[in-house]
This record gives structure tokens, sequence and C-alpha cells, in this order.
């Protein structure tokens, strides 16, 4: 056997030893990085190596100089942002894909790779309630997705900016809607796209922080007497900052008298379809256009995995398939993934999603989001009953977001502000928990978000403990 052969065989196995142990011991690490800025590049050498290094030393290290820069998102008491999961069968389709290193471009190109991907999407479609109609593609994140859906919503006004652009020619003005609480891709995809920050319409919100449909109605109503083009509406599932829920149904009839793509983030909430009393959440989506869901956000595939789902599979691919001749096939019955995108570059994504759906199992995965949304519920019920804590926000899934308000800050809203802002730096300090903070109708808001397959109700209590306490001593 070659040195190099038994060497990597040698360091496979250290790695696999490494990561086997690091999922057990996890939860006895910080969760929030200590590293100040700089440090890390500072221990790096200036310029790579002239001659090549053994294994080991990368392995020695990562440990020595990566691991201490990590904060670590699969800790259970990272609460967060979006608490995620790089989950054992997803992190063993990445090595495997890894492995394999394939381009999924095109189906000749690895055959499994395409049907793999589809199969997995038929299963996450049926497991979810989404209409059979739906076709659906693997990108990175929801922002690309995004993106793609937008690209298809400008595509379906048939304007041909595919071929003419839309720069020096006389065109209205395309009008893109969303509220306050939609995630910023969308305002980011809209730059991309030629659109603008100024064409983005921020349609007002209830006091649950959900899109007011009339108010929607009438904005679109304004913009086409101004002369200007309504292309899309994005709703959302579960907003980044509050989960809020904007209605699906009543936006989708909106949407389809002024004959305006209706495009639904469901990033974080939409693998919460699965549990069947929260079926609910997919209500109206069969009048959708397209519809983004996160396996990798709360449905443990590590990142990065997302799905964009639509009806318009021609509209998608006529925006973006462009087949040069090196690129064409024999094949005239098959998909190929590289029509529905702007990367003609695509990994085996498919893989790690099909890992997790087989190893999980609808039932497990059912029984962890359902445990989520319960604690998430726990915890709430826990602050509603602490002195001189609110709620603010409703929490239907599984975020809960409230503040502390000792009575001498009452009156002082700045105060208040740097008050919460500062007891989330002293519990992150702690290493104990890593919470996250927003702002909610002006107000810097505490959040915890639930959604690592680790984390226990014990998680939940002792963090939420030790903010009371902290909160206590001022």
């Amino acid at each position: 056997m070659p040195n190099e052969d038994r060497d990597f065989r040698h360091a496979l196995e250290r790695a696999s030893a490494w990561v086997a142990r690091y999922l057990h011991d996890v939860a006895d690490l910080p969760v929030l990085s200590r590293t100040r800025p700089g440090e890390i590049a500072a221990r790096l050498p200036a310029a790579m190596p002239e001659e090549g290094e053994p294994f080991d030393a990368l392995l020695d290290d990562f440990e020595r100089l990566v691991l201490p820069g990590i904060t670590h998102w699969n800790h259970p008491r990272f609460f967060a942002y979006f608490a995620i999961t790089g989950s054992e069968p997803g992190i063993l389709g990445e090595l495997l894909s890894a492995a394999l290193n394939v381009n999924a471009m095109l189906w000749r190109t690895s055959p499994a790779a395409t049907e793999i991907e589809e199969v997995a999407l038929r299963w996450l479609r049926q497991a979810l309630g989404i209409p059979e109609s739906f076709f659906g593609v693997v990108y990175d994140t929801a922002s690309v997705s995004g993106l793609h859906a937008l690209a298809a919503a400008r595509e379906s006004l048939d304007l041909d900016i595919r071929n003419l652009g839309a720069s020096g020619r006389d065109l209205p003005a395309l009008r893109v809607y969303c509220t306050e609480q939609t995630h910023s891709h969308v305002e980011k995809d809209a730059i991309l796209l030629g659109i603008g920050r100024e064409n983005v319409v921020k349609v007002p919100t209830d006091d649950a922080f959900r899109m007011d449909p009339r108010a929607l109605e009438r904005l679109l109503g304004e913009d086409r007497a101004a002369g200007h083009l309504p292309m899309c509406v994005t709703a959302t599932i579960g907003t980044t900052s509050t989960t809020s829920i904007d209605p699906v149904p009543e936006i989708a009839r909106i949407c389809k008298g002024a004959e305006v793509w209706l495009h639904v983030d469901a990033a974080y909430a939409g693998p919460a379809a699965i549990v069947p009393e929260l079926a609910h959440l997919m209500d109206g989506i069969e009048y959708a256009d397209s519809l983004v869901v996160n396996p990798h956000k709360w449905m443990f595939v590590p990142v990065d995995l997302s799905v964009l789902y639509t009806p318009h599979e021609d509209l998608l691919r006529r925006a973006f398939s462009l087949v040069p001749a090196y690129l064409e096939t024999p094949e005239s019955d098959v998909r190929n993934y590289m029509d529905y995108g702007v990367q003609l570059g695509r990994r085996f994504r498919g893989l790690k999603l099909w890992f997790v759906l087989r190893s999980y199992g609808r039932r497990r995965l059912v029984e962890l989001l359902r445990g989520h949304v319960a604690m998430a519920q726990a915890l709430a019920g826990w602050i509603e009953t602490e002195p001189n804590f609110e709620i603010l926000a409703p929490h239907p899934l599984s975020v809960v977001c409230f503040r502390h308000v000792p009575p001498h800050l009452n009156d002082d809203s700045a105060a208040l502000d740097a008050h919460n802002a500062a007891l989330a730096e002293r519990v992150n300090a702690t290493g104990f928990a890593f919470i996250s903070t927003t702002r909610l109708r002006g107000v810097t808001t505490l959040r915890i978000a639930i959604g690592n397959a680790r984390t226990k109700e014990r998680d939940v209590r002792e963090t939420w403990e030790l903010i009371a306490n902290l909160a206590r001593e001022g």
C-alpha cells in the first residue's frame, strides 16, 4: 500500500474519531467563540508553504488554531439567529459527496446526482403537503433561491429582459412587495436584478407582525395608477425576527386578482408542516407561484441546502437556460439542472438530504420539531410568570421574543434598549449559551430560537434561568 494511501486512511480515521467525539461532547464547549478580531489570522503564516505538509499537521492545526475561533452552531444551547443542526447522516452525505466530487450540472455528468435530487425533493414535497405540480430544485441558500424566484417572476412579465436587458428601454418601474419583517435577501435580490431598493415596497403589518392584505391591495392599486408594474409579492411563513405567518390564502387571492407573482418564503418554518398539527402552515400554498424551504434550517441537513419549488418549471428554465455547444448532450428525456439557475457548477447536495430523510424518517422528524415548539411554549410560560419580563411578539413556532423591563428604566426607551443589548452580551460572554437580539417596532428585543436536534428542555430551562439571574443582578 503506498504511504500516501496509508496516511490518508490514518487521517480519515483520526478525523472521523474527532467528529464523533465532538458531536458527543459539544455541549461542554463554550458556544460563542471568545477570539478577538485578527487573532487567528495573526497566528497563521504569511504565505502558503513551499512544500506540502502531512495530514497530521493539518489536523493538529485544525484543533490548535481553528477550533478556538469557532462559534458552535451544532451546540444544543445555540439559540441565536435560527438554530441548526449538522446531523450524523448529513455529515456522512457531505463526506461521500466530497469524495465523489461530481459536478451535477447535466444528467450525464452524474445521473445519480440528478435523480437522487429529484427523488429527495419529491419525498420532501409530499411530506410537507406541497402540490404535486410543483417542481423542485436545490440551491445553496434562501437568498439564492429567492433570487431565482424573483428572476422567474420577472420573466413571467414577458418583457424580454433576458435578451434585451432593462437599461435604455422605456419600461415601467418593476415593483416588489414585502414587509419590514421580510428577510433582507429580498432587497438584495432586487438590487442584483436591477430593480433597486426604491422599488421594494414595504407593506404595513398588523399587531402580530403579519402582512396586512388590505394595505397590500391598496399599494398595488396605487402603483398601477402611478404607471408602475407590480412584479412580485413576497409573503413569509415564519419571518426571521418573530416567525410571524403572513396570511397566504388572502394574499394569494389579491395576487391572483392583480395578476402578480406570489413568492412564499418558508425557509425556516416550511419543514414544520411535516408535523400534523402544523400542516396548516402550508394553507394557500397551492396558489403560490414559488416557494422556498430550507432543510438546512429546521430539518437537520448541514449547511447549505435550500429548495425552490414552483409550478412554473418552464418559466424558471426560460429565465436561465443557455446551452453552449460544449454542453450539448444527446439525452432528450432527462433534466439538466444547470438550466435552472446561474450556476453551472452544482454540488451533489441532494445526497445529504436523501440521507437525512432516510435516517430520521417522518416519525422522528415530527417528534423533534414538535418538541422544539413545545420547548418554546414552555419558555414563553416561564417568561410570562417572571416579574419585569415581557413577551414582545406571538410565538407560534420555536422562537420567543422578549425583553427585561426593570422598573427604574420603564420610562427611558434608550436606556432600556441598551440594558437589553448588554444583557444579551452578558449571557453570551458566559459561554453557556448564545442568544441574539433584533428590533421590533424600534425596540431592542431578546430572541431565543430553538432548532438543534440535540437541544433538550433542560438546555432551554437552564438558559432561561441564566438570563433571569443576570437580569436580577442588574
